[in-house]
């Protein structure tokens, strides 16, 4: 019986070493991980505000549930660096592990200082894992299918987020369930990964695995660490002056910071080492600036309480455009790489088709003509992040990857700004109707939606630029090389001689 149950061992260890069970293990992970980092970005403590405690602040509660992204986007540059020195797999564990008790502790929250301890757990855990989902899946010998994976489920995951986070409180009787919208699914991630760490062990031991890591494996140079480092100098900013700015400040001044925060990103973004993470940086300051936002946008807007057809009526069209962003993603994934540079600018134009979408279809009174923007958006956000993914290569993809939430706090930032200054606009003298209210939501996604347009024009514009100047750079410092002219014969020389006789 021994030598059956170490035979048994035996067998499943090898299995266990096989690339493609791990391999598997990482793609659900990467499927399950992304969306439950991703939707806790979403502030939605106000959709249950008639369920606060008595006396609780529903301002105090607003600004301690929206901690989350503020503390992610200073979490992932810092990540980024851990995960390439502590590898992928202990640095999932432990950010899944932390939204598990985040979740845990949702069920003990009473006021808005426990609420904001655990929204920065959560902005803390989410943060570690967008790097180490990436980096996962650049260490595995499938990593062109997986990377096509990791930008399919980044790209709808922000496109979803919003719809995800309200769809647990809708009808509940207990505002806690802000804090733990899905307490299972973070218990099923946690396991996977889990998993991922015991393979990733067994593998490690062995000398073929050792020598076949990736790049991206290696303990981080000082340049490239200092290089990550450098995004959280903005960031940290941004998250401030975010966080200011939920006390009271003026319109203007919001659209002002959020538009200096803007600059800040694509600043870094030129000042990247090489072609392909510039690409990468715009890329992501694109997607981070109008993806998010405009979803969540589009979603209030489509509540029962502005009029529209709810959640119910949204499932359809956010699962067709699931379905096209992966789709789209791994038909990028496997195209020719020599054609990724003009699939970056292909997606991101398809991004402004999709926002040019919103404008003409949007609001909707049955919900299925939102497929058209939201399938729109998805793919060509997945289109443009794989391809500028297979451009920039997994060391530079890190960088790249540290400009998204900042721009999307920027983005949110723009947002509120407009919309603020429509909804008094559409109220002048501070007694706004029901139906007035309406129109001030609906022309301000208008009007974010032409604005969000024009950035990702502006920045394809300036990812254009700078790889022009790039290639003329790279021309100019290429070493020239000089033919010496032939050296004449004896023989020559001496019939020019006669000649001149």
């Amino acid at each position: 019986m021994p030598q059956r149950v170490r035979a048994l061992a035996v067998d499943v260890v090898r299995l266990a070493r096989r690339p493609i069970v791990t391999d598997a293990v990482v793609g659900m992970l990467i499927a399950v991980a992304l969306p439950l980092a991703i939707v806790s970005i979403p502030n939605t403590i106000s959709q249950v505000a008639a369920l606060l405690p008595p006396g609780v602040s529903q301002i105090d509660m607003m600004r301690a549930h929206g901690l989350a992204l503020p503390v992610m986007l200073l979490t992932v540059p810092l990540a980024a660096v851990a995960v390439r020195r502590f590898k992928a797999a202990p640095v999932l564990v432990l950010g899944l592990a932390m939204l598990a008790a985040a979740d845990a502790g949702g069920g003990y929250a009473d006021g808005p200082v426990l609420v904001g301890v655990l929204r920065v757990v959560h902005g803390v855990g989410a943060g570690l894992l967008i790097p180490a989902t990436l980096v996962a899946a650049g260490e595995r010998r499938a990593r062109r299918g997986l990377l096509a994976l990791w930008a399919g489920m980044l790209a709808v995951s922000l496109v979803t987020a919003q719809a995800l986070a309200l769809w647990p409180i809708d009808n509940v009787r207990s505002w806690a369930v802000t804090l733990q919208p899905f307490p299972l699914l973070t218990g099923v991630a946690l396991s996977l990964a889990a998993v991922y760490l015991v393979l990733w062990r067994l593998a490690w031991e062995t000398t073929a695995a050792a020598t076949d890591r990736l790049l991206i494996s290696t303990p981080p140079g000082s340049a490239e660490r200092s290089r990550l480092l450098m995004a959280a100098v903005p960031s940290a900013g941004i998250a401030v002056l975010a966080v200011g700015t939920t006390y009271d400040w003026p319109s203007g001044l919001v659209v002002a910071v959020a538009g200096l925060a803007l600059a800040a990103m694509l600043g870094l973004a030129v000042s990247a080492a090489t072609s392909g993470a510039r690409t990468l940086g715009f890329t992501c300051v694109a997607v981070g600036l109008v993806v998010l936002p405009t979803a969540a946008q589009v979603t209030y807007v489509e509540m029962p309480w502005l009029g529209g057809p709810g959640l119910d009526a949204m499932a359809w069209p956010l699962v067709v455009a699931v379905i096209g962003a992966l789709g789209a993603a791994v038909v990028a994934g496997r195209a020719a790489e020599e054609k990724s540079a003009k699939l970056v600018g292909a997606g991101l134009v398809v991004l402004v088709v999709g926002l040019c979408a919103i404008r003409l279809l949007v609001p909707t009174v049955d919900g299925l003509l939102l497929a058209v923007p939201f399938v729109l958006i998805a793919a060509g956000a997945a289109v443009a992040l794989v391809s500028a993914l297979r451009l920039a290569g997994p060391v530079a993809a890190l960088f790249g990857l540290t400009l998204l939430f900042p721009a999307m706090l920027a983005g949110f930032l723009l947002g509120t700004g407009i919309q603020v200054t429509w909804l008094r606009s559409a109220a002048p003298s501070g007694m706004a109707t029901y139906q007035g209210m309406v129109d001030g939501f609906v022309e301000a996604l208008h009007v974010w939606a032409l604005v969000g347009g024009f950035g990702v024009v502006l920045v394809l514009g300036l990812s254009a630029l700078s790889a022009r100047r790039g290639n003329r750079v790279a021309a100019a410092e290429e070493p020239k090389v000089v033919v010496p002219a032939p050296t004449p014969s004896p023989e020559a020389l001496a019939e020019g001689d006669e000649s001149d006789r």
